[in-house]
């Protein structure tokens, strides 16, 4: 099977619902799909950097991961944001219960923080920069999620999820940071 088909040399591709729809490319339901990927593929950047980093630092039989199942939360993250992509075409896969799922991750990496008093800049590691470009992907894909919402509908747990997945990488990169011994650039 060839990678290339040529159906979307005219700016147009196809869009599968409940009907194969045909739109042009910088249709508002392709923006969210897009965006959709770059967030997931900044997920599995980060994961790749998480991995690489705690791969050299286990000879030390230390960690650099900020909690011991953030890659399994990552790995589930990844395919989240690719069944966001399905609840958008009306064949929601997303799946029930993964706002609160994200709420124990992150309530589970807050309670091993220094209590947040003042606003935060991005930065720290390396890794906790990325985690941040991620939250900020997050948020535009939530921004384009509540356009194409006013006039497509959605599955209802998407607009939260991804709300709540913003979230998680705020702390995230705070929990990177602290197991890091980095402080919070704070405001």
């Amino acid at each position: 099977m060839k990678i290339y088909t040529r159906t979307g040399d005219t700016g147009q591709t196809q869009v599968y619902t409940h009907e194969v729809l045909k739109k042009d490319k910088d249709d508002s339901l392709l923006q969210c799909y897009g965006t959709l990927d770059e967030l997931n593929s900044y997920v599995g950047l980060i994961t790749a950097h998480l991995v690489a980093d705690n791969s050299s630092h286990l000879q030390a039989d230390t960690t650099t991961l900020p909690h011991p199942e953030v890659l399994s939360w990552l790995e589930q993250i990844q395919r989240d944001i690719f069944a966001m992509g399905f609840a958008m075409s009306n064949a929601s896969q997303l799946r029930d219960g993964g706002v609160e799922w994200l709420e124990c991750c992150i309530d589970s990496m807050t309670e091993r923080l220094a209590p947040q008093t003042s606003f935060i800049l991005p930065g720290g590691t390396v890794n906790a920069a990325n985690i941040h470009v991620t939250r900020t992907i997050a948020r535009r894909a939530e921004r384009e999620l509540v356009t194409l919402h006013k006039h497509t509908e959605l599955a209802p747990n998407v607009l939260k999820y991804i709300n709540r997945l913003s979230d998680f990488m705020f702390v995230l990169a705070r929990a990177t940071n602290a197991q890091s011994q980095i402080a919070d650039i704070s405001v």
